[in-house]
């Protein structure tokens, strides 16, 4: 059973000048609730039990969230508010939560090397913190974890995407015909040029992989914007090992994106039952 998950949240969070200047992408709310949160939940939900969440210098405020602020909770509790102290003590309850810092952000594949000592000889997940993913089974990394249990070989959770989107994603190259959601690959290649794009099978933030992965991360040469990627490394690891696709199921947001973290908002609000009538008068007010 897979165990643990790693969750690279170093980057710059550029999209989002200037305000990701001090604060990390990564706590941008949804509501009330940061998106890193909504992510790790996922893991939780998935049965995880340990997650490394792998920072940089200046996100501390990350590492904060997840701890206890015992100033906080005596004002609290203090003033009778039981439910917001419940709300605030109970973030994360039933993982671990370790934490790396990423020295220097040289792409998504060094970012991953960092978790090697955290992840030893374990099959693993990596769960990207721009993407999050609602539907109403099971989660999209617990699909992933049931793939992998299935065929014992890394899984790349995958999303079709139009062909002029397929320049932002590593696109899977499959092995012989498509049957089901579960896929054996021949092939990945790392934000193509449309018009050289393989399909339209991208890889949508979400892996689990075999611990082998971790020799090639260990040698692999820049690529796709000069940064170690993470794809050229699955291509290569496919030389030993078969590396699998599986199309999850459920509604994805890339909260890097403006208007998918604005319908993300949108979205979380009209499920909030004590917001659902008032958002939805707004948006017919707005929409006239």
């Amino acid at each position: 059973m897979i165990k643990k998950a790693v969750i690279p949240a170093a980057g710059y969070g550029t999209r989002f000048l200037p305000i990701t200047k001090s604060l990390p992408k990564e706590l941008l709310p949804i509501i009330d609730h940061p998106t890193i949160e909504f992510i790790v939940n996922e893991a939780i939900d998935s049965g995880i039990t340990d997650i490394l969440l792998i920072v940089s210098s200046n996100k501390n405020a990350i590492i904060d969230y997840f701890d206890y602020n015992l100033e906080l909770e005596t004002i609290l509790l203090s003033k009778n508010k039981y439910e917001e102290y419940g709300i605030i003590r109970n973030i994360a309850q039933g993982a671990n939560i370790h934490y790396i810092r990423q020295r220097e952000q040289l792409g998504l594949g060094h970012a991953v090397l960092q978790a090697e000592a955290f992840v030893g000889n374990d099959p693993f997940a990596v769960l990207l913190g721009d993407d999050m993913y609602v539907g109403k089974g099971k989660p999209a990394i617990r699909q992933m974890i049931d793939a992998y249990n299935e065929v014992e070989s890394s899984v790349l959770g995958t999303i079709e995407v139009d062909y002029k989107d397929t320049s932002r994603y590593g696109i899977c190259i499959p092995k012989g015909e498509k049957k089901g959601k579960l896929v054996e690959l021949k092939g990945v290649v790392e934000k193509p040029k449309v018009e050289e794009a393989p399909s339209r099978s991208a890889i949508g933030g979400r892996y689990v992989l075999t611990p082998t992965i971790f020799s090639y991360l260990k040698n692999q040469e820049k690529g796709a914007g000069n940064e170690i990627q993470l794809t050229d490394a699955i291509l290569r690891l496919m030389g030993e090992e078969k590396v699998y696709s599986y199309d999850i199921e459920g509604k994805r947001y890339d909260v890097g994106n403006k208007i998918d973290y604005i319908e993300a908002i949108l979205d979380f609000g009209l499920e909030k039952e004590e917001l659902r009538e008032n958002l939805q008068k707004l948006i017919n007010k707005k929409s006239k």
